[in-house]
């Protein structure tokens, strides 16, 4: 809980620190990189600094948590912390580390802000960043303790045991533990980093789901080629999708991540678009394995069928669940001729769903959005919807 000194300044602040946040970001970054070169080398994303992608949910993230203090003192905004630990702890993020950002951070909003910064103002956002820091710290030990590893010893070797193309822009990677141990457990909808060393000597980060069943001896991930366009060309995907082969050795985390399926028996919503569908894959894994018997509505939007990773898959486990329904969207179904195939955009508002149902959603932001305020409009409470965002959460204000 901010103190009573501090809320009265952030809450007068807050709409000026919140104008410039996005050139405090940005300046910070720059600060960051010119003292710590390695840090943008091997841990953050280039694709996402090059697009301001990580610059916007840096910003985002201060400005929903000093927004939270002030308007809901109350409260705590949980999922919001839960997300960003998980990624940090998915990177090996230490809390040494949030000494140097505390650093180069108040640096920026100094340069950004200038005199408007008193040794008031300083002080009371020194507070709101440190609660949010040690909040971060103390959800991220208890998940490095969760997982069996030390703060930060995240990393361990994992072979390739096969490689399937699944559709012309994705390919799913079986991997081994390289000490011939079973991969481990995980939570289904769970996700691994994957390190590679790129042509120019960079060893650069990314997240994919686990795919498979939780209690499989070995792992999954499903990694999709990101074709440059309008963003960055994928460094790690395309490097994965041109060198990784069978017997190849990959370094991989353990998993994180907080989209997992509930203990209890309540109907499901399962809502995926894209390579959106692999932490679902996991869920239905679990579920069949469980022969369970709860309602589960599952719904998939894709451009094509041919595009449509994990198809044939994603039919048979909803099809091993006696109360499972599967409803597929296409916007060029082509010669698609199944029952459960639509035509253009997925939309939740024509299905027949079950009072109490919680619903999952992974996919790209835009369709996320547009399906989670069409549930809400259903009355769906907001509390009962949880997603998964791949890269920079952008979508901070959502939940």
């Amino acid at each position: 809980m901010l103190s009573e000194q501090s809320t009265p300044v952030i809450r007068t602040t807050l709409p000026v620190v919140g104008a410039a946040i996005g050139d405090i970001a940005e300046l910070f970054y720059t600060k960051l990189f010119d003292d710590r070169p390695e840090l943008r080398r091997d841990l953050f994303n280039r694709g996402n600094q090059a697009s301001g992608e990580q610059q916007k949910a840096l910003a985002g993230s201060i400005a929903a948590f000093a927004s939270m203090l002030v308007e809901h003192p109350e409260a705590r905004p949980d999922a919001m912390l839960a997300r960003i630990a998980n990624k940090h702890a998915s990177l090996g993020i230490t809390s040494d580390q949030y000494k140097l950002v505390h650093q180069h951070l108040f640096s920026a909003i100094g340069d950004v802000l200038g005199e408007a910064v008193t040794d008031e103002v300083a002080a009371a956002w020194d507070e709101v960043y440190w609660l949010m820091a040690n909040a971060l710290i103390a959800i991220e030990a208890r998940l490095y303790q969760g997982s069996g590893t030390a703060e930060g010893e995240i990393w361990h070797q994992m072979e390739i045991a096969e490689r399937r193309e699944e559709t012309p822009d994705t390919v799913s990677l079986v991997l081994r533990r390289a000490d011939g141990r079973p991969a481990g457990s995980f939570r289904p909808g769970q996700y691994v980093s994957v390190q590679v060393q790129l042509p120019d000597g960079a060893r650069q980060i990314r997240q994919y789901s686990l795919s498979c069943a939780p209690g499989s001896p070995q792992w999954r991930i499903t990694v999709k080629r990101v074709r440059g366009a309008a963003t960055p060309e994928g460094e790690v995907s395309s490097w994965l999708h041109e060198h990784a082969r069978v017997g190849h050795s990959l370094t991989v985390s353990a998993p994180f991540g907080d989209l997992v399926l509930p203990e209890d028996e309540g109907p499901l919503l399962l809502v995926s678009a894209g390579v959106g569908v692999t932490p679902m894959l996991a869920m239905l894994n679990h579920l069949a394995s469980e022969a369970t018997s709860r309602p589960v509505t599952v719904v998939h939007a894709e451009r094509t069928p041919v595009d449509h990773a994990h198809r044939e898959e994603q039919h048979r486990l909803v099809q091993a669940l006696p109360n499972a329904t599967l409803h597929l969207w296409y916007e060029e179904p082509g010669a698609e001729v199944r029952p459960e195939a639509s035509t253009g955009r997925a939309d939740v508002t024509t299905l027949d769903l079950p009072m109490g149902i919680t619903a999952y959603l992974c996919g790209p932001l835009p369709f996320m959005r547009a399906v989670r305020s069409d549930l809400l409009r259903r009355g769906l409470p907001a509390a009962s919807i949880h997603y998964e965002v791949f890269g920079p959460d952008l979508w901070l204000g959502g939940e």
